[in-house]
């Protein structure tokens, strides 16, 4: 049921292209395996360590993770499934939640598994109407699709419902919690097994084209939803996201690795939004390493079995970014930068939560040192020193007084950050917290600054998130603090409220003025007429009209008076 899972590891890579890299090595390093038995026999260890390695991933992904998400999952309608705590269920860890918000709209049950990217909306329950061809009218939008679990990856079953029209999704689990002795009883004879952990929603790796949010509903709970669709009873779902807003000020970090591409961009273009903040909100950037005594990297006369992808004799480890233990970048390479890090926020950003000159540094780090040849360069690396206006003297003493990478011993702030990542227990990177909540979906720096300003006490927001959370030209209204052009999605600019005004005044104003020469000229019309039709003609003997005439003074537009 891996496919369910949806396990995605850090780098994902073929693991026995690891082995035989590193059986490679070993023996290279050795140099007398020369017969294909010490071969084998070399062999072993690695395989033990790989699966070890696996394993811990496996548990740290299952254990529970307290990211403190606080959403909710309700059934308004019908009255009989309301529940006032609302339902448990597990998030998505990809779709974009709209944080402070809530979709509450009818759902309607899918009655296929999804796996297919061409979605046939003209079934499932309730049943609907028949259009003039025939067939079962779609489901009418906005909804919330219901889809069984199974066949094929959640962010596969989200995206193909998304694409349908879907406004959210809920995923009904097709198997019993073993703890859930309700369930298990009421399904007993029917041949399903139950699960002994709970699953996880995960991203497979291919989920940032997703927006909708979706949650995972416990099979108990999802058949009683799916009893009344399937009796063409309407079900009303509102699923819920909140944020905690304890004070006047937002905590908010990210989990990543100087190697990470999802977070580039970001790191690249959320320094203006931090400088903007200020004081209001507090950053913090994690550094995500792998504890390599848990991963067995260190054997145990104390040798790094895990090669270059280890510091510390094997204490420390990263994944290999370019998949090639030979050359490029190491994954110690990762590990040292992370430390460097670490080090350079210690000194410019801890004390304020803003840490310009980190920003910096890693916007030039990525700029002049991010590839293969530069990435441990020291030249390079002074260079961004430089350009940075970071002392790297103070970052090399931090990084040796911290307990160095070089020789077996711990290193004081990569055991910190071993500690706080198991406490986060962060599965996905990147990942951003806001408030202790992690942020779902793709990382950007509109929907971490949204989330920011939907973090803080009513009534002390600062002045930038009023000016431009709902701006549609975000990046321009933090650099100048000004919503300018096109302000937002339901707002508009003075300058274009003005000129709106303007126009319609003229338009009235034209308007009003043919309607009242339109209508002068129609009364005069009106008066000659009647002028023409009731006075007499007096003629004179030769059948010559009488001067002074009233018909003169039809013909003279009324200029003149009539008794005159």
């Amino acid at each position: 049921r891996f496919h369910d899972c949806n396990i995605a590891p850090l780098r994902r890579r073929s693991i026995h292209s690891i082995l035989e890299q590193f059986a490679k090595k070993r023996s290279f390093q050795s140099g007398v395996q020369g017969t294909t038995q010490t071969k084998v026999a070399t062999m072993a260890p690695y395989q033990s360590i790989a699966l070890s390695v696996i394993l811990a991933q496996v548990l740290s992904i299952n254990a529970e993770t307290p990211d403190n998400v606080q959403s909710r999952l309700q059934v308004h309608v019908p009255q009989s499934l309301f529940k006032a705590e609302g339902y448990d269920h597990r998030e998505a860890l990809f779709g974009v939640p709209p944080y402070g918000g809530s979709i509450a709209q009818n759902v309607y049950f899918a009655d296929a598994d999804l796996c297919d990217a061409n979605v046939d909306n003209h079934r499932g329950y309730p049943i609907r109407p028949k259009d003039s061809h025939g067939n079962m009218e779609p489901w009418p939008s906005p909804y919330i699709l219901l889809v069984d679990r199974g066949g094929c990856s959640f962010v596969n079953k989200v995206r193909n419902a998304q694409r349908a029209g879907a406004a959210g999704v809920i995923i009904a689990d097709n198997m019993c919690l073993c703890s859930d002795s309700d369930c298990v009883s009421a399904n007993a004879g029917k041949e399903l097994t139950c699960q002994t952990a709970e699953p996880i929603m995960a991203d497979d790796g291919s989920g940032a084209d997703i927006s909708v949010p979706s949650f995972l509903m416990f099979k108990s709970d999802a058949d009683l939803v799916k009893a009344e669709l399937l009796a063409n009873h309407m079900v009303q779902i509102e699923m819920q996201w909140a944020l905690p807003r304890p004070d006047d000020r937002v905590e908010y970090d990210l989990w990543s690795v100087p190697s990470d591409v999802m977070s580039r961009e970001f790191l690249k273009s959320f320094k203006p939004y931090a400088v903007a903040l200020g004081e209001h909100a507090y950053f913090t950037p994690n550094q995500y390493i792998y504890d390599g005594i848990r991963s067995h990297c260190q054997g145990s006369d104390g040798m790094n079995m895990c090669f270059n992808l280890c510091t510390n004799n094997g204490r420390y480890c990263a994944t290999d970014p370019d998949n090639d233990l030979d050359k490029g970048i190491s994954g110690a390479d990762v590990v040292k930068e992370s430390l460097r890090r670490i080090c350079i926020w210690k000194h410019y950003g801890e004390s304020d939560g803003i840490g310009r000159e980190w920003w910096d540094y890693v916007a030039e780090f990525q700029h002049r040192c991010d590839s293969p040849d530069y990435f441990m360069h020291d030249d390079c690396i002074k260079d961004v020193y430089k350009h940075s206006k970071v002392d790297g003297a103070v970052i090399d003493r931090c990084m040796r007084d911290s307990g160095g990478l070089e020789t077996d011993a711990t290193n004081s702030f990569l055991e910190l950050a071993l500690g706080s990542q198991t406490q986060r227990g962060v599965v996905v990177l990147p990942t951003a917290f806001v408030n202790n909540v992690a942020l779902r979906g793709a990382l950007s720096p509109s929907a971490v600054f949204g989330a920011i300003c939907s973090g803080f006490l009513d009534g002390t927001e600062p002045q930038i998130c009023q000016q431009c959370q709902k701006c549609g030209n975000q990046d321009e209204c933090i650099k100048t603090s000004h919503c300018s052009g096109a302000a937002s999605s339901d707002s508009v600019s003075k300058h274009t409220f003005v000129f709106s005004l303007f126009m319609i005044t003229a338009a009235f104003s034209l308007a009003a003025f043919y309607h009242w020469k339109k209508t002068r000229e129609d009364m005069r019309d009106q008066v000659r007429g009647i002028l023409a039709e009731y006075m007499p003609l007096e003629d004179q003997g030769d059948g010559e009209m009488t001067q002074g005439s009233p018909m003169d003074f039809a013909r003279q537009g009324g200029s003149a008076g009539l008794i005159s």
